[in-house]
């Protein structure tokens, strides 16, 4: 079992084994591997991973659970939710924000259920209606910093479905510029200026899609 956190684009992996999609981060110079669990190493862990230097992460323990649970108490934990939108031409709807290509996502309210969360922020952040929920997508995770906190925000994605609608609303307070949706198989220069979340997100999706129907 592993997730993998991402510091900026810089993927930090907890695991209590090493599966191949990570034992090939461990053939890389610039990659930080640690196997013992404690206060200490976890801090120096963090201080790595925020290093130039420095490109990916292993943090291996046999007791996942334990090492999740260490690993978290040094951030600030933000549940957030979020869609990757499809409509009826196999179109994903992508979002300009902040000078890289996104997806609607934000932070749950008080008593606010994932789901709910999800839909709401894609009608504000976009505009766009009659969004309905098919399927729980992928779980990511990365780090920030907010008023000198240390932020570890876990996003809950969602596969979604809407009608394709030209007139979109960018929740321009938001630093969203445009919306616009993007045919499967002209993602990939998109992909070239984002976030390492949202390529495990839209290549998630993209599978599922294949999988599912056959595109």
């Amino acid at each position: 079992m592993y997730i993998k956190i991402y510091f900026d684009n810089k993927p930090l992996f907890l695991c209590d084994a090493i599966e191949p999609v990570i034992e090939e981060y461990l053939h890389h110079d610039d990659a930080i591997f640690i196997d013992e669990l404690d206060s200490h190493t976890v801090k120096s862990m963090i201080h790595e991973m925020q290093l130039e230097k420095v490109h990916a992460g292993v943090f291996l323990h046999p007791d996942f659970e334990e090492l999740k649970k260490f690993f978290f108490k040094k951030f600030t934990l933000v549940i957030a939710s979020g869609g990757l939108v499809q409509n009826e031409k196999n179109e994903y709807m992508i979002i300009f924000r902040k000078g890289k290509w996104d997806l609607p996502k934000g932070k749950l309210d008080a008593g606010e259920k994932l789901e709910e969360c999800a839909v709401r922020e894609i009608e504000e952040e976009t505009g766009l209606k009659g969004v309905q929920i098919e399927s729980p997508l992928i779980i990511t995770y990365h780090t920030y910093h907010e008023n000198g906190n240390h932020i570890l925000k876990e996003t809950h994605w969602f596969l979604m479905l809407a009608p394709k609608q030209a007139n979109f609303v960018p929740q321009q307070e938001e630093g969203i510029d445009k919306c616009e949706w993007v045919p499967v198989d002209k993602l990939a220069p998109y992909m070239e200026n984002t976030h390492g979340s949202i390529i495990d997100v839209v290549n998630t999706g993209v599978k599922q899609l294949h999988e599912t129907r056959n595109i």
